[in-house]
Order: C-alpha cells, then structure tokens, then sequence
C-alpha cells in the first residue's frame, strides 16, 4: 500500500529554513530527503539570535532544544534606552514567558542553533547532505519537479523528486523561475537600513564593570536614536556580548546589488553613532579595525504565492523580514514543520497525483502566509516608531514607554505584551492540525 514516507522530498539550501524543515520531515517519517547546499560545509558562523517561545516549541518537538538551551540565555527584561543618554525609556520584566507560553525566550548564537538543527539531521538516516552543489534551474514544476544541479568540480546533472521546497533565501533561485512562468516576478525593496553585527567576548570587556553588568544579566538591551537602534544581549553561556544595529544604509552607495554584505569603516561606524552615549562608544571601540562588517538589511514585497505545481518556498525565499521582531530564523524553522505536517496528510490513494500534491501545498500557503505577513508588516512598523527623531510623535512614544507595558503595549513591538501573546503563543504544528481538512476541502 502506498504511503506517504515514501514520497521524496527535496530541499534546496541548508540554512535554518533549509535544516529546520528536512529535520521536521525525517521526524514525521519521510525515508527520502536530499538536501543541497551551495557551500562546501556547513562552517557555521554569525552572531547572536533570538529564539521566541513559539520557536522554541518547534525545536523541542525537533528533538533539539537541549542543546541549544544549555548554551543560551534566558530573557527576564527587556531595557529601552535613549541612545544619546543612556536613559532608561522603558524596563519590561518578562519573567514569566515559560510559564504563560510553556516555553522560554532564549538567546544564543546562530551557530549553536544551525549546529544543532544540522547535528539532528545527522542523526536521521533519511537525511543526505549533497554540498558544493547549486541549484542551476527548475526544468520542470509538475507533475514531479526536475532540477539541474550543479557540482563545484563536476559537471551538471539532473535529480527528479515528488515535492521541492526551495530555501534558497532572498535570492531565491527557485522563487525567480517559479514568478517568472507566471507572468510576474519579486519585487524587492530596499528599506534604507543596514545592520552592524559585533560580538564582544568577556576577556574583552573585563576591564569595564558597566559592561560586565550587562554581559552577566538576563536583559536585552536597545539603544534608540533617530534612524538608528542598538539592540543587545549575551549569549554563549554568557560569554559573548551580541550587538546588532540597524541604521541608514548610506555607506552601501558603492555596494554591488550582487552583495548584501561589505567590509565596513570603523570610522564610519563611530560616525553613524556619533551622538549614541559614552558607553555604546566604549562598546564600539573595542571591534578591531579591519572587522568591522556591514549587512543591507532588504525584503520583499509580498508575493502572489508561495507555491507553484508541487513546489513551496520556504523562509526568506517568501518573507524576508526586518529584523525588529526576531522572527526571521523562527519564521523559517516554522515553515518546515508545518510543510512536514501537511504533507504527511496527503491521502495514500492520492501521493502520485499532482494536482492534490499541490493542493497540499497551497494548504502549508493558506496556514503561514497571513500570518508572516503580518509579522513582517508589524516589524516594518516597529522600525518606524523605534527610529523616529524629534517631535510630538517621539514624545507621545517616550510618553508610552514610561508606561512600562502597564498598558499592555509598548511602542517597541518586541517587548509588547499584547504582540508577545499572539505571536508567542501561536503553535504552528497544532494550528495545522487543526485546521488541514477545512483548508482542503476549500481549494
């Protein structure tokens, strides 16, 4: 009798959407998924992320959230700073979000967390890794996707799959061709932001007790100014001081469009927070010269649909978001849990039949893209309110801020309660499970 472990999948790229969903697919059964990756390995690098509860729900059913727990903080506060000043706007306790959501909001490096998404894979034998491999084309959508490939030292050749999901990022191969037969394609837009990421380690800021302070506590910390932000938090078991940024992209007027990644000036970075307080100053001046880099921070418009025959993006190939939520990562993990969940679904009689493949797919479509939408809308806006200069409208959102959340809302949507409690508590898997039938019956 036909089963649906049987159907092959194959999944394009192995960052956290890429990991996240071949791991969500060998834990559902599924004895055949290959996943190709451009890089030669998987040499993780990168800088702190934040893991919201409604992520880390996701990875503890992945059977990986032991590890990454062990290493991460555990955030109880959230400190809203002027960044001129250093004072405080807003202190947000959050001491009780695994005990509202059934799950802690942690914080860790990228590293830890694709490791240990990729130390799962490992560990199921329907995982194949093929690196050093890019997807060329798509040849075929439907009925059953046919892909060119092509090694680094080899020549190129074809692979034929039941389902594709393509988390090939924002420069989705997949999600070009996939627009491109419809008639259309993504339009992207550029938001005006760029992003510094720096990791201070602990030998580095011994010397500096404000530091220390602030490298031993549970609390992200954001410096807000006009057109620009810090935000801040330990990770590595407290070893490593995380500072990411977000600020007007204007030293990228040199860039190419084929990069969004440049060495920066630290020059340049002191000028873009030459009015920020003495202590975000300190912090700064301990990046070495030569090291610092620059990231565009870029998204997408929203797209027309995220499926096409029996082929799904996955992640930033179909929601690129801002990074002023911290669901980028968690968003993309999501997806392949719930792709898993949906497919494995599909009724035996009807695993070699594309049209109800397909279906399946728009069901995964129906179940997230509403939902990513609104994140990234709500993270644009976020963004906004976060960068805005002098007037009555900073005034009237400092004046919030005092409110401390008392009101269940904060301007900084990351630390507001009423977000928190819709985003945190959504459980994707569940809601799919629950909602499959109807959202098939309806296609």
């Amino acid at each position: 009798m036909a089963d649906f472990r049987d159907l092959r999948i194959v999944v394009i790229g192995a960052g956290m959407g890429g990991l996240g969903t071949a791991l969500a697919f060998a834990k559902k059964g599924f004895k055949q998924i290959d996943v190709y990756e451009t890089a030669s390995n998987l040499g993780f690098v990168g800088a702190g992320i934040q893991m919201p509860p409604n992520v880390v729900r996701v990875l503890d059913r992945l059977g990986v959230r032991e590890p990454i727990q062990k290493e991460a903080t555990d955030v109880k506060a959230t400190s809203i700073r002027q960044g001129s000043t250093n004072e405080e706007l807003a202190h947000v306790e959050m001491p009780d979000i695994a005990e509202k959501y059934g799950f802690p909001h942690l914080l860790g490096h990228r590293s830890n967390l694709a490791g240990s998404l990729y130390e799962g894979c490992k560990r199921e034998p329907a995982i194949k890794f093929h690196f050093s491999t890019s997807l060329v084309r798509v040849e075929s959508f439907s009925p059953k996707p046919i892909i060119t490939l092509k090694p680094r030292d080899g020549p190129e050749y074809q692979v034929e799959t039941d389902i594709l999901l393509a988390s090939d990022g924002i420069k989705s191969v997949t999600r070009t061709q996939m627009l491109s037969l419809l008639g259309t394609s993504s339009q992207e837009e550029d938001t005006g932001q760029a992003a510094y990421r720096i990791m201070l380690h602990r030998s580095q800021i011994a010397h500096d007790p404000e530091m220390v302070a602030l490298l031993d506590s549970d609390t992200v910390v954001r410096w807000v100014g006009e057109r620009r932000h810090i935000i801040a938090y330990p990770v590595s078991n407290h070893d490593i001081y995380n500072l990411s940024s977000a600020h007007p992209d204007t030293n990228f007027a040199s860039a190419t469009s084929a990069t969004y990644t440049t060495k920066g000036s630290k020059a340049q970075m002191f000028e873009v927070f030459k009015d920020f307080c003495p202590l975000v100053h300190r912090m700064l001046d301990l990046v070495p010269d030569g090291e610092v880099c620059e990231w565009k921070l870029r998204i997408h418009r929203p797209l027309p649909t995220w499926v096409y025959g029996s082929a799904a993006l996955v992640g930033d190939a179909c929601h690129p978001t801002l990074p002023h939520l911290s669901q980028g990562a968690a968003m993309a993990i999501e997806d392949g849990s719930v792709l898993a969940e949906v497919v494995s679904r599909i009724p035996a009689d009807k695993l070699n039949d594309a049209e109800t493949i397909s279906k399946t797919l728009k069901v995964y479509e129906l179940l997230r893209k509403p939902h990513c939408s609104e994140l990234v809308d709500l993270a644009t806006h976020s963004g906004r309110v976060l960068h805005l200069g002098e007037g009555k409208a900073k005034e009237e959102r400092d004046r919030e801020f005092r409110q401390n959340g008392k009101t269940g809302s904060v301007p900084d949507k990351w630390a507001s309660p009423e977000v928190q409690r819709m985003i945190y508590s959504n459980d994707c898997v569940k809601v799919a499970q629950e909602r499959f039938d109807e959202l098939f019956a309806s296609l």
